[in-house]
């Protein structure tokens, strides 16, 4: 018990850390696009008024949140993949470059991005395209 006891308490340190950078991130890309919407309303509405759906103005702001984790999600692969042999002494039956924990790991960045997408998405989905015309 003593021996790994170090080790497991390193690891649930790393996996909260994990979580509050997952529940960040999904917070900042929430923020941007919700800023995103507001700052568009206007272009927004008048793709609306034109004759846009409202599923074709939701897909184009989950479309710019998926754009953003993408980025993100390519820069975190690569830092992983160069701190891995770092961090590999504290890898137990994994190697620092598994295929199925980076999987795992952008999936759940991806499921996170969506639902951080879907509030602001659905908000300007939502919009009246004669209220965002008449706002300055």
């Amino acid at each position: 018990g003593d021996a790994t006891d170090r080790p497991r308490a390193l690891m649930l340190l790393m996996g909260v850390f994990a979580a509050l950078a997952l529940g960040l991130s999904a917070l900042g890309i929430y923020s941007v696009l919700s800023y995103s919407v507001g700052q568009r309303r206007q272009e927004l509405s008048l793709r609306m008024a034109l004759g846009a759906e409202p599923r074709d103005v939701l897909w184009l702001v989950v479309r710019q949140g998926l754009w953003l984790a993408v980025i993100g999600g390519t820069t975190g692969a690569i830092g992983a993949l160069a701190l891995g042999r770092t961090l590999s002494a504290l890898l137990f039956g994994v190697s620092s470059a598994d295929a199925a924990a980076f999987t795992v790991a952008i999936a759940l960045a991806l499921v996170t991005t969506v639902a951080a997408c879907l509030l602001p998405a659905r908000r300007a989905a939502t919009l009246d395209p004669l209220a965002g015309l008449r706002a300055e």
